[in-house]
């Protein structure tokens, strides 16, 4: 790859080339085996020497991806530390949120007769819902810092 490519493109290429392995492991598990008397769709062989050079590729972009990661300042650390971050708001919200939708009782059977006992809630369901609002703004804001970092800083070799 030569030219200077912003990190965002690099982004996009990676997941391309991710399909595209995925895709050529499908057809290569399609065309591994054939019926004696028969030909096989696609040569396998030549799907896994295509596979393995997608494959180089596909390393090579991780590789200038995570090393421009590591060193691109972004805030008070690097995009590393900011994705880390996001990672964990995202973690944080999703158990906010199920612990919520727990206490409020979804997902749950109601009580067929009135001897049942009663379920209670063991946390205060508004706060712990206004808590998973909070930390889902600020994952919309790290997400913005993290998008507008990826189209500004260029990718290392």
């Amino acid at each position: 790859m030569t030219g200077v490519m912003k990190l965002a493109e690099a982004l996009a290429l990676r997941a391309e080339a991710s399909k595209r392995v995925e895709q050529l492991r499908s057809r290569i598990v399609a065309n591994a085996r054939y019926q004696e008397g028969e030909d096989p769709g696609e040569d396998a062989a030549a799907l896994l020497a295509e596979a393995n050079v997608a494959l180089v590729e596909l390393e090579d972009l991780i590789r200038r991806i995570n090393r421009t990661n590591a060193t691109a300042r972004l805030g008070e650390g690097t995009v590393t530390d900011v994705l880390a971050r996001r990672d964990i708001l995202r973690l944080r919200h999703s158990v906010l949120v199920s612990a919520a939708d727990a206490a409020a009782g979804r997902n749950q059977n109601f009580r067929q007769l009135r001897s049942e006992l009663r379920q209670l809630p063991a946390l205060p369901v508004s706060e712990v819902r206004a808590e998973a609002d909070r930390v889902a703004r600020e994952l919309r804001e790290v997400d913005v810092r993290i998008q507008r970092a990826n189209w500004e800083v260029d990718l290392l070799d």
